[in-house]
């Protein structure tokens, strides 16, 4: 039985030999883990363990990994790193936008795995901190409020991740300032993995999706800035 200091982490893989050495470095890590094969059992153990985050692999036999995830994020969201082995961006898009907070492309180091679950459940607690502020920044159009963790663009509500609304607060903070990738990672993120940057592009692909192409400025060859009116 989980001690009240362990988080649990549902890892949902059906390569048994994944699943295996995932579990059994989180253990190590002291986790309470739960491990399932599918996407029916990785539902039945959500609603039962009721995980603190999810490791969601994309491909699943049956329920695939996106449905899972959009079923899960419905019932009670949650933090999602979903494992893929697919590389267009068009598939990470797919899954940012069903409510995964981050990804990894397979293979993957289970050290970095490690640093990943520890950030999202960083992000979570720091969530949690900025609920008691009641500031509502305002840059152009797009309105954030940062107690209720709400987005508005033009007074239209806009559905963001718990990442997106992160990494959209964090540059929001300072508009017009220049953003290093390596810096959004480690602020954000919670770890500076030069390697990971990719991770930060494709968040603001999907901002600039949900927001408007104008709300962030590329700076090539440094990182990103949020567009001051």
């Amino acid at each position: 039985m989980a001690t009240p200091q362990q988080r649990r982490v549902l890892v949902v893989e059906d390569d048994e030999t994944i699943a295996r050495a995932v579990r059994h470095r989180l253990v190590a890590e002291g986790f309470d883990v739960r491990v399932a094969g599918d996407g029916e059992e990785a539902l039945a153990a959500y609603a039962k363990a009721e995980p603190d985050v999810v490791v969601l692999d994309r491909l699943l036999p049956g329920l695939d990994g996106l449905e899972v995830c959009r079923r899960m994020q419905a019932a009670r969201p949650v933090p999602v790193l979903m494992l893929t082995a697919l590389g267009e961006e068009t598939d990470l898009l797919v899954g940012l936008g069903v409510g995964a907070d981050d990804y990894m492309t397979k293979p993957f180091s289970m050290r970095e795995l490690v640093a990943r679950v520890h950030a999202l459940l960083r992000r979570v607690e720091r969530a949690s901190q900025l609920a008691v502020d009641d500031t509502v920044l305002r840059i152009g159009d797009v309105e954030i409020d940062t107690a209720e963790r709400r987005v508005y663009v033009r007074g239209t509500e806009v559905q963001l991740t718990r990442t997106e609304f992160d990494l959209l607060h964090r540059m929001a903070e300072r508009p017009g300032q220049v953003f290093e990738r390596e810096r959004l990672l480690a602020d954000v993120w919670g770890f500076s993995e030069a390697a990971a940057t990719r991770t930060v592009d494709s968040h603001v692909r999907a901002l600039r999706r949900k927001l408007g192409s104008g709300v962030v400025r590329t700076v090539h060859g440094v990182g990103y800035a949020l567009v001051r009116p």
